[in-house]
């Protein structure tokens, strides 16, 4: 799955809590940058006044709760 999300400062604690939660792999990425999810560095140094793309294989309900609130409308 493939969703589009933004993300402020604030809400990265809670996103890589949530995705570390998960059993599968979760990449993040922005123009050429790809990181973990579950990384906080690696998600706190994106860039969050630009929309990120999130992707993955599996699922989780937590996720795609948190998913849904922070998702773009596309």
């Amino acid at each position: 799955m493939v969703k589009t999300i933004r993300l402020t400062p604030g809400e990265v604690q809670h996103f890589v809590d949530v995705t570390s939660r998960c059993d599968f792999d979760i990449d993040i990425c922005y123009n050429r940058y790809v990181v973990d999810a579950k990384s906080f560095l690696g998600v706190y140094g994106l860039d969050f006044g630009k929309p990120l793309t999130v992707s993955y294989e599996g699922y989780n309900s937590e996720l795609e709760e948190l998913l849904k609130k922070i998702a773009i409308a596309s």
